[in-house]
């Protein structure tokens, strides 16, 4: 396992490189099975966790089946000290009664800071710790100013409740001015944004917000100075749920088009060449970037998982690499 260092300008922490995704931990994967991947992972050096309070809500569970999961791993495990956990918090059910959807009305309970402080100390009791490493916002509220979220944030971290926070789902602008206006306010700004990134990419589409762009990778590297803080990308969704190597998964709307369909092409031809998985290339493609990010992996069985954690260390040649974005 490799590792980077995340930060805010003001709180900095080391996490491996992969982060391990739990959303269907508790749901779909059994608690057997969930904890013997955690298990897997952390023997492998996997230091980084993610989850949120709203999982699996649209499959059977109520939201906090992950966290709550994790909180008994933690316990029966002791290791709340050898990994740094990421939750998030605004896309739960604002109205238990009504679906919880992508399009309008999503039904999500928003950054209100009423909202923020109230998820964030339930999220701390589902997961039977005192404080999270990292909060993100799971989607962007456009109806609650910028300036009372990023103070709820702020707040948390003053209280030593939060490390660092960060957003997900979000416009480039957004994160900018959200940013900016924590240091008008005297506080650590996002030193994470977590969008959908991967090796194909969607059309372009007014109002889609969830993708990592190329102007995002940018502004990324632009940061890490005294004048613009860091800030880091997390990519969730890297191997697009297994739709690389699986003809009974669909690709997700949006990037189902001709340069996608090349880019897989060419991504297996790639994969036997270096004797690698399609979906370690994906992985390794993303870690060994220009601008690298780091993936969150969401594997439902022990053997995924292995799979998986072989990106880690694999380094893909420069010619490798320039076949690959060449598509």
């Amino acid at each position: 396992m490799r590792y980077c260092t995340i930060g805010d300008g003001r709180t900095t922490f080391d996490v491996s490189t992969l982060c391990l995704g739990t959303m269907n931990m508790g749901t779909l994967v059994d608690e057997d099975t969930s904890f013997a991947i955690l298990d897997r992972y952390l023997e492998a050096g996997g230091t980084f966790l993610d989850t949120a309070n709203n999982y699996s809500s649209w499959a059977g569970g109520y939201g906090r089946d992950s966290e709550d999961l994790l909180g008994r791993w933690l316990a029966t495990r002791g290791v709340r000290d050898e990994v740094r956990l990421a939750t998030k918090l605004g896309a739960a059910k604002k109205d238990p009664a009504l679906p919880l959807q992508n399009v309008a009305p999503t039904n999500y309970q928003g950054l209100a800071a009423d909202v923020v402080e109230r998820e964030a100390h339930e999220s701390l009791r589902h997961l039977g710790v005192d404080h999270l490493d990292v909060l993100y916002g799971h989607v962007d509220d456009l109806d609650t100013p910028l300036a009372e979220t990023v103070g709820a944030f702020g707040k948390l971290q003053a209280e030593g409740v939060v490390g660092i926070t960060g957003i997900s789902n979000v416009a480039l602008w957004r994160v900018v001015e959200a940013r900016e206006e924590a240091l008008r306010q005297g506080i650590a700004p996002y030193g994470l944004v977590q969008q959908n990134l991967t090796y194909v990419y969607p059309t372009p589409e007014p109002g889609r917000h969830n993708w990592a762009s190329y102007e995002l990778l940018d502004y990324v590297a632009s940061t890490g100075t005294p004048e613009r803080p860091p800030l880091a990308v997390v990519a969730y969704s890297p191997i697009l749920q297994g739709a690389y190597v699986r003809r009974d998964k669909p690709l997700w709307d949006g990037f189902d088009h001709p340069t996608t369909r090349e880019r897989v092409r060419t991504l297996h031809e790639v994969a036997g060449q270096t004797r690698a998985t399609p979906n370690q290339v994906v992985l390794a493609w993303l870690l060994g970037g220009e601008h690298p990010v780091i993936p969150v992996i969401g594997p439902s069985t022990v053997e995924q998982l292995d799979e998986l954690l072989g990106a880690a260390d694999l380094d893909l040649d420069p010619e490798i690499r320039a076949r690959l974005d060449a598509v």
